[in-house]
């Protein structure tokens, strides 16, 4: 799609890549941008439009989709990281991680495809992550919340196709984000750079977007054998 005179809609907007996002959309010419963010008053990029948003609230989606009834792309970018490990890790974390990248995109997907649609069709980015693919101990509510994200793309993406709503996938790992303050520099990638990425996918009506190296490497492994994924797994695994 065209970015230029789009009126998007940008979840987590308040800070991050999010932030990055609302950004360079009105860079590029975008009519409008909706600045999602859980408390609005947070929000302090000009020229966007704060709307109060909390993704796994699905009475906060549905008020945020009749506020932005021109709406032409939608971006899901809010997330929680909150190292949950499956099997000693708080139940109550790994549920929050679910409910946040898998059902609060999902529900984020159906409240503004029927704008959308409406609107002449448009597109959706869903911001995923290298651990769609690949999946550790440390991030196992993530790995997984995130996994089950982009099948929720990839079908999402043909069920919409023929409404006019292309689909793209973002894959990157680490950033340099408040969400991911603990890791060393050299292991993160600018944001701005990666919002860039993204915004050139949606333009070119990409299927995905691949931002760093790590997540380049993780997608070539897919095809392979799971030791070369894992290879601290014991032998006979």
């Amino acid at each position: 799609m065209d970015i230029r005179n789009a009126v998007a809609v940008v979840s987590g907007a308040n800070r991050g890549l999010g932030r990055h996002f609302a950004a360079q959309l009105l860079e590029r010419g975008a009519a409008k941008v909706y600045a999602g963010a859980r408390n609005p008053s947070s929000v302090d990029l000009p020229g966007v439009v704060p709307l109060e948003l909390d993704i796994t609230d699905p009475a906060s989606v549905a008020r945020a989709a009749e506020a932005a009834p021109d709406a032409t792309l939608l971006i899901n970018n809010a997330g929680v990281s909150l190292h949950a490990g499956l099997i000693a890790g708080d139940m109550a974390d790994i549920r929050l991680e679910m409910e946040t990248h898998f059902f609060g995109s999902l529900d984020m997907t159906r409240a503004f495809a029927p704008v959308i649609t409406g609107n002449g069709g448009g597109a959706v980015l869903n911001v995923l992550s290298v651990l769609s693919w690949v999946h550790y101990p440390n991030y196992g509510g993530y790995s997984a919340a995130k996994a089950a994200e982009w099948a929720m793309t990839n079908v999402t993406r043909q069920e919409l196709a023929p409404s006019g709503i292309d689909v793209t996938a973002l894959h990157v790992g680490y950033m340099d984000t408040d969400m991911a303050d603990y890791v060393p520099e050299s292991d993160k990638v600018d944001p701005v750079k990666v919002a860039g990425l993204a915004l050139d996918g949606i333009q070119a009506r990409a299927l995905e977007v691949i931002a760093d190296d790590k997540s380049r490497a993780a997608r070539a492994a897919l095809s392979g054998d799971l030791a070369n994924l894992y290879p601290g797994l014991p032998a006979g695994h």
